[in-house]
């Protein structure tokens, strides 16, 4: 049986010290990708929340944090095929060199697997610890993702915006993925779908259900046409309860999945095991 969708899996609802674990199998069993979570910073005092209609934190400020990129590419090593992605990287909080830096470098590396997700953040107090005025998040990573694909993408770029200016600059070396790596744009609002459909190759959403993903990929179609693009162009990718039969996703313009398919960390590396067992995954390689 073959999945109706690309099934990534979700290391962010675990203990860190099984991500590694946990990616290699991914790698050996047969699922796409696999995905982590970003923040730069935890402040102590943290407000706001992702999740509609909620205002906690969805994590407290002792949540252990990597950078992604380096995690990434310690994981690229051990592994000859699953996809790497980030859900999502805070890229407005740095510099476009450096998350064209960091992310070209770690597709060099991987042999051009980058899945590049990337969001405006809902952590006020995260862009205040670095000195950032949050109500300027967005403008910042649409000047950023333009940056950053340009520096992919040209030989020579300069560079007058509203928040970096530069002289002409060479970026070498280029990505392995042509043009670039996939870039995803996060987001539940209406700006961040317009976002995805203006400056993305694809849209990464939060957890839904076949019914409620149905709907936003009617508004991301939507807003794709408004921004002159073709929507089929645009790669849908949302997070997904793992009780979910695959063939439900078929009908609802979703490409990828990602779950998360256990309760707790002790049976991450079972459950996962099992659940690709269970739903039919292709091996990438016969059982040791």
């Amino acid at each position: 049986m073959s999945a109706p969708v690309a099934v990534g899996l979700g290391l962010g609802r675990c203990r860190p010290e099984l991500w590694e674990d946990l990616t290699v199998l991914a790698d050996h069993l047969g699922y796409e990708s696999v995905w982590v979570p970003e923040h730069l910073v935890f402040p102590v005092g943290m407000s706001g929340s992702p999740h509609a209609g909620a205002d906690t934190p969805p994590v407290p400020s002792t949540t252990p944090a990597f950078d992604a990129s380096t995690l990434l590419a310690h994981l690229a090593a051990r592994t000859t095929r699953v996809r790497l992605g980030t859900s999502v990287y805070l890229a407005a909080l740095r510099h476009p060199f450096t998350v064209a830096r960091s992310f070209a470098t770690l597709d060099v590396v991987s042999g051009g697997r980058v899945e590049l997700g990337v969001g405006a953040g809902w952590l006020r107090e995260e862009y205040e610890a670095v000195g950032i005025d949050f109500a300027t998040r967005g403008r910042r990573l649409d000047e950023t993702l333009d940056v950053v694909r340009r520096l992919w993408t040209e030989g020579v770029v300069a560079h007058a915006g509203e928040f970096h200016t530069f002289a002409p600059v060479r970026f070498e070396p280029k990505p392995v993925q042509r043009p670039h790596p996939p870039i995803h744009v996060g987001g539940e609002t209406a700006a961040a779908l317009r976002r995805a459909a203006s400056r993305g190759d694809g849209w990464i959403g939060m957890r839904h259900t076949p019914e409620s993903a149905r709907v936003r990929v009617g508004e991301l179609r939507a807003a794709a046409e408004a921004a002159g693009r073709n929507p089929a162009s645009l790669y849908v990718t949302v997070g997904a309860d793992a009780e979910v039969p695959l063939e439900a996703w078929g009908p609802t313009g979703v490409d990828r999945i990602i779950v998360s398919p256990w309760r707790h960390s002790g049976e991450a590396l079972d459950s996962t095991r099992d659940w690709a067992k269970m739903r039919g995954l292709q091996r990438a390689r016969p059982e040791e």
